[in-house]
This record gives structure tokens, sequence and C-alpha cells, in this order.
């Protein structure tokens, strides 16, 4: 996936992300990196003309704005903040990780697809398209030893993957009394560990879940 950037005129020399408001499970990394980058939660549904007239023409959330450039996309914005910020590496060196790492990647988008959103068109229970997709996490989750996350260690792909897993948990829950862990224990492991990483920050009327690496 090439990184989508938009060429900026000179404004701030400090960098700037800009989210989803009201979104409970939207994850950046940031540990670290809070007084280096600039947080701005941007409502959707009263999106100001400015942003994408002048900040990212795509008129997209999330982006980052650092040198001169607007860098969109959640993947493409967590691998620049891994290659252009300080801080613990977010892909391991190991070639057999790395390359395990951009299948899991790779395989996002179809399993938000599958796990969630046939989750939402089915009327009866869980579909086995769904369960299917939670299985293949399950069975990722059990790959490395080393750890409770996909690489063994959390990575990227932790970050990606959180949300997708967060939402589906809640969604499975309440709409169809299903609980994606039982019989899972790799993926009870994951969100437990992933769920230690996490603060809430408070504003007025919205709480932001962030996970930290």
């Amino acid at each position: 996936m090439a990184l989508n950037r938009v060429t900026m005129a000179a404004r701030s020399a400090v960098p700037v992300i800009i989210l989803k408001n009201l979104l409970p499970w939207h994850t950046i990394p940031v540990q670290g990196l809070q007084d280096t980058i600039k947080i701005v939660a941007l409502d959707l549904a009263d999106r100001p003309a400015w942003y994408k007239d002048k900040v990212y023409t795509e008129n997209k959330v999330p982006a980052l704005e650092h040198n001169k450039q607007v860098i969109g996309e959640s993947l493409d914005l967590l691998k620049y903040i891994d290659n252009n910020f300080d801080g613990p590496a977010l892909l391991p060196h190991d070639s057999a990780k790395k390359q395990f790492a951009e299948e899991l990647l790779a395989y996002s988008d179809s399993f938000n697809a599958s796990a969630f959103f046939s989750c939402l068109r089915s009327k009866g229970d869980v579909t086995d398209e769904a369960v299917t997709a939670v299985d293949k996490i399950e069975a990722a989750l059990g790959k490395f030893s080393d750890g409770p996350f996909f690489l063994g260690q959390f990575s990227l792909v932790d970050i990606a993957y959180v949300p997708f897993i967060e939402r589906l948990q809640i969604s499975y829950s309440g709409i169809k009394n299903y609980d994606i862990v039982g019989g899972r224990p790799n993926l009870g492991s994951f969100i437990e560990e992933a769920n230690k990483r996490s603060t809430r920050i408070h504003k007025p009327n919205c709480t932001h879940k962030f996970r930290f690496i």
C-alpha cells in the first residue's frame, strides 16, 4: 500500500495527528510521543470545511501532518510513525515474523468485512463466515510462543487489529449474545494483555481510548 500523501504549505513545526471523535476503539501508538505529536479530535458529524480544503483533500481520518505533508490511511500512518519517530520499533527484525506481519496486515480489511460486517448483515446467529474469520485470528495468535500478541511481542499488527477485535467483541456480545473468547484462549489472552496497555482520556461528553506501545 503506497503512502497517501498531500504536500502542504509550511505551517507548524509540531506534528499533528487528527482522529475521529467519539470512537472508543480508535487506536494509535502515542506512548512517549505525547509531547511530540499534537492530538486533535475531529467530529465527523460536523466536519469543518477547512479540513478538506487546507489539511487533507481526501477528507478522511486519521491523518498525520508532519514535515509539510499529510499521511493518511491507518496502516500507512502507523508505518510512518514507526519509521520517523523515536521509540520502540513496531515491527521485529526476525524475517519470519516480518513476513507474517505483512500477511496479517494484508488480511485485516478482509477480516473486518468477514467478521464484523457479516455480523451486522445477518439476522440470525453468528454466520459461519464470521466464526471462520475469528478462528483464523485465534490460530494466528498461537503461531509464536514468546508472548500473547500476533508476533509474540507487541507490534504494529496488534495496533492494527485491536480496534477491529474490540468492536467485534462489543457487537457480538450485544447483538448476537455471542462470546468471541469462548473456546479461544489465545484471543482471550490477547484481549486481556491489550487492555493492560490502554488508558482513557476524558473530555467533555466523550471518552477516547488510546492504546499505548
